[in-house]
């Protein structure tokens, strides 16, 4: 039994982010996470610019670049017979935007975090939470790879652990928003397929995208309101982007792809006595937003800085909007409007981290 000021259940963007932080606040961090440091998740990589602000801002985003993330200038919109093409305009000190695979993202956090004097434990499995005689939550127990039970006593638990979240199951987390749209994604890596940027397609019941990430390779995704039994990646992906103006038929195709079925989004409560929740944890919003990276760093600046009751200023418009446009209720007449919602609800994001 060791007593810390944090105990950080999950190793991914917002716990490594978080241990990051509060270490650098010289306080006493123990992360921890069931798997293994360096493996790859299920992501679409993609940054917005509150992401890369406070990549930048802790001192990160160097590494970032130096591991062969292409930086983001454009964003392409892209509607059937028309599309739009949005140079990206230095704001808050952000000259361009970055999709790092998150192998070498969440490896450049929990190193960071180490850095900074945290300690982090990989093979250990949270399966329940410790309170004090007043019931407040007081630490974390579970075992270890080896099966040895784990015991960790400390003031503050958060909960990093993702939509399934041991933390927020434990703690009784109140649901205070439960979203309708639950889009599927299937995803994979393409080479040799020149893109401008980031690229989002829309065609009525479907979308797409093609994220320029690391090792020369662009994450593209075929979304849907659901997976239709006998529909496939390719013919998502064609109805969608017709080809990608056959850019897609001359590059070189993924071995393996990646599926998410999909999830209603929820906005649970971020805190209560001695607990907290980051990251999806705290909130999901559905995917084709490509936000939940920087939804997991906003939210460990929050808590550092003792501002994690704001969390909803920044999350309830996104939740709006992707609500939306993960619906596929729109037609194309529409799919503008939903997303100009979502532009601004990330620029009121930008001034909540300023």
């Amino acid at each position: 039994m060791h007593a810390y000021d944090a105990v950080i259940v999950g190793a991914r963007a917002a716990g490594a982010a978080t241990a990051l932080l509060l270490a650098r606040q010289g306080r006493r961090v123990l992360l921890v996470d069931r798997g293994r440091y360096g493996t790859d998740t299920l992501s679409t990589h993609a940054l917005m610019r509150g992401g890369v602000l406070l990549l930048s801002r802790w001192g990160l985003l160097d590494r970032i670049v130096e591991a062969g993330t292409p930086p983001v200038r454009r964003t392409r919109f892209d509607y059937g017979a028309e599309s739009v093409t949005v140079d990206l305009k230095p704001t808050y000190g952000v000259e361009a935007l970055y999709a790092p695979r998150r192998t070498v993202l969440d490896p450049a956090l929990v190193d960071a975090a180490v850095a900074a004097g945290a300690e982090v434990r990989f093979g250990v499995t949270v399966t329940g939470l410790l309170r004090d005689g007043s019931g407040r939550v007081a630490g974390v127990y579970g075992r270890d790879r080896s099966g040895a039970p784990v015991a960790v006593e400390a003031a503050l638990t958060v909960g990093a652990d993702g939509i399934r979240s041991t933390v927020a199951r434990a703690v009784g987390a109140a649901v205070l928003r439960t979203g309708t749209s639950a889009g599927a994604v299937v995803y994979g890596y393409w080479s040799e397929l020149p893109v401008i940027g980031y690229e989002w397609f829309y065609r009525r019941g479907c979308s797409a995208g093609l994220i320029p990430t690391n090792d020369g390779r662009v994450c593209v995704f075929a979304g849907a309101p659901a997976l239709v039994k006998g529909s496939t990646y390719r013919g998502l992906l064609d109805a969608a982007t017709g080809g990608a103006g056959g850019r897609l038929a001359a590059a070189r195709p993924p071995g393996r792809l990646r599926t998410w079925v999909g999830r209603p989004g929820f906005i649970r409560a971020p805190e209560g006595p001695g607990w907290a929740l980051v990251g999806d944890a705290g909130s999901f919003v559905d995917p084709l937003s490509t936000h939940g990276i920087t939804d997991a760093l906003r939210d460990a600046e929050l808590l550092a800085e003792g501002r994690l009751g704001d969390r909803d200023r920044a999350v309830a418009p996104i939740f709006d909007a992707v609500e939306r446009i993960a619906g596929y209720a729109w037609d194309i007449g529409e799919i503008g409007a939903h997303l100009r919602d979502l532009n601004a609800a990330m620029n009121a994001e930008l001034k909540l981290l300023q």
